[in-house]
């Protein structure tokens, strides 16, 4: 399997891309969300907003994570618009949210032209209980599609509810870091051997699990110091799979 990491605005080298050259669009973009007020949305970090104030993580912020949700919607409707150009005809799409930006990424979803086919929710089981509240444990993927799924071409049965917690301690490399296990059951949507596309692909957890599930991999990270440590783990993953097959076969 194969890889191709882009650093750089993900509009800008989406535009570059060819018409259906992807099969699937998974994605987990800046929420713009969190914080208590408006104020506190647009204004804190995304490190102040996703990580705990005794958290011990170094981890580097990331930019865009000020919009306010007109704009959010905005930005998302063009990417997914792009995304969807990009993708095959019966491609899907999956894109993370939360549940303070549910209605506009649904917007933004159908906006950029996809069949919007359902949400499937994420719990987290070591989130952090609140008191007096609901403990905060679930985050979503919306999903769709570019037109109608041949299932024959695809004959896969996956699960529409997924627990794991986000990777803590070393493993932890980015502030929000998508677990390889779920990422990995995920891009089962896309057919074997293809490609998929993740236009904000962070520290490259979409496409380490891609490679470990034999699909290829196009990503697209706006920051220097993610796309760097996208690019190590992408390598290893890489290279881990070839001593894998060299020791089958020998």
């Amino acid at each position: 399997m194969t890889y191709a990491l882009h650093q750089g605005d993900a509009l800008r080298v989406l535009a570059s891309l060819p018409d259906a050259s992807v099969d699937a669009v998974i994605t987990d973009p800046p929420y713009n969300s969190g914080g208590r007020t408006a104020k506190e949305r647009t204004s804190k970090t995304a490190r102040a907003k996703y990580t705990s104030a005794d958290a011990q993580h170094e981890l580097a912020d990331f930019p865009g994570e000020n919009k306010d949700q007109h704009a959010y919607g905005y930005w998302l409707s063009l990417l997914l618009s792009e995304a969807y150009r990009v993708t095959r005809e019966g491609g899907a799409l999956l894109v993370f949210t939360d549940w303070r930006q549910s209605a506009t990424t649904g917007d933004a979803l159908q906006a950029g032209g996809w069949l919007w086919r359902g949400i499937l929710p994420w719990h987290k089981p070591q989130a952090r209980p609140q008191k007096g509240r609901f403990t905060q444990n679930c985050e979503f993927i919306y999903w769709g599609s570019k037109g109608a799924i041949d299932g024959d071409r695809n004959p896969v049965y996956l699960p529409g509810l997924y627990s794991a917690s986000q990777p803590s301690g070393k493993s932890r490399v980015h502030i929000t870091q998508k677990p390889v296990g779920v990422m990995r059951e995920l891009t089962k949507i896309c057919i074997p051997g293809g490609t998929i596309l993740d236009f904000c692909a962070g520290s490259g957890s979409t496409g380490v699990a891609a490679l470990l599930e034999g699909r290829n991999f196009v990503g697209i990270e706006a920051t220097a110091h993610y796309a760097a440590i996208a690019e190590q783990r992408l390598r290893e993953t890489q290279d881990g799979l070839a001593r894998e097959a060299e020791t089958r076969t020998t």
